[in-house]
């Protein structure tokens, strides 16, 4: 029997990861990352409080420290970073961290060479030992968005007052954006701890959340949509609520990280220690698949790789967390092909 080949006019066969290549060894927690234009990335170590950058070849190089960061023997730290979609002309990145009086978002200069200034742009989300969110990236419209946890007071995000518990979007200055349904940061809330936000090629924002102990989501963020923490954990009843497009196990997730490639979504997944991929068309979320169950260990960053027709994702490992069993330095960075 001949096997049958892709013909004109018939769907593509659906892209899956191939087996990861390590890009860069010796990390201890690296949390952020985001792209320069030359194609190499900054990276943040959470506990460190450094940042890197990391050529695709994977020559690593540290760059600067961002003040006024603090851990909090949990999840908090030095945790997300942006790169300015006018980074060539205005060298701003921004980065998003625990600080002495709660979680905030600053700006900072990167001249190609080494990081200096730094500007608060939002404080007074509060912050805990855990449930700080922390995951901050540019949306296709050039708005910075940014995921808050509950701070372990989940009344916090059924409060459309309060920063917590929430996804925020903002203008580069810190304000907030255009069009945002409260005429404040708020974009939309009743999230738990929300740590992974992407874009898929229509332009749609899904964003993955850590569960308490029933369930983990992927949702579809719209805006001044209510999602349902803490009334709700998972698909539910409750009138005035969005459900998930998918949901998981706790102990099968644990989601950081979303990134979509290639018509999937994929979610990096910590106590699940495993990385699903999620096909989506059009609102819809179609059956998950997992990979790497339990080869790499905590799963907490995937980004797509910039680039005309690049098919590939950078994946970070943080086993070196307190919930991990890795020394300091037992981090990776990976590359994954789509093939």
């Amino acid at each position: 029997m001949t096997a049958l080949s892709h013909t004109a006019g018939s769907p593509a066969p659906a892209s899956e990861p191939g087996s990861p290549k390590t890009v860069s060894s010796g990390w201890s927690i690296p949390w952020g990352l985001s792209w320069l234009p030359d194609g190499s990335a900054l990276l943040t170590e959470r506990d460190s409080f450094k940042v890197y950058t990391l050529t695709q070849s994977g020559t690593k190089r540290q760059i600067g420290e961002v003040p006024n960061v603090v851990t909090t023997g949990g999840e908090g730290g030095l945790l997300s970073i942006a790169v300015s979609p006018s980074w060539k002309s205005d060298h701003y990145v921004y980065v998003m961290h625990t600080a002495a009086d709660g979680n905030r978002i600053a700006r900072m200069t990167f001249d190609g060479s080494a990081l200096s200034g730094y500007k608060v742009l939002v404080d007074g989300i509060r912050k805990n030992t855990y449930h700080n969110g922390g995951r901050i990236k540019f949306g296709p419209d050039g708005y910075l968005y940014a995921t808050t946890g509950d701070a372990q007071s989940p009344d916090l995000a059924q409060d459309k007052t309060s920063l917590n518990g929430k996804i925020l979007r903002m203008t580069p200055d810190g304000t907030p954006a255009p069009g945002n349904p409260y005429g404040s940061l708020v974009y939309s809330y009743g999230h738990r701890n929300p740590q992974g936000i992407t874009w898929d090629a229509e332009g749609r924002l899904w964003e993955g959340e850590l569960g308490d102990s029933k369930y983990d989501e992927l949702n579809l963020i719209e805006p001044g949509k209510n999602y349902g923490w803490p009334i709700c954990e998972g698909g539910c009843s409750a009138i005035g609520m969005t459900d998930p497009k998918r949901q998981w196990p706790v102990a099968e997730a644990s989601p950081s990280a979303v990134a979509y490639a290639d018509g999937a979504i994929y979610m990096a997944a910590l106590r699940g220690e495993r990385l699903w991929r999620i096909p989506v068309t059009g609102t819809s979320a179609g059956t998950p698949k997992a990979y790497y169950t339990n080869h790499y260990g905590r799963l907490r960053t995937v980004e797509s790789v910039p680039g005309p027709g690049t098919k590939s994702l950078w994946l970070t490992t943080t086993n070196a967390d307190n919930n991990g069993d890795g020394e300091a330095g037992s981090d990776k960075v990976f590359q994954i092909d789509l093939r």
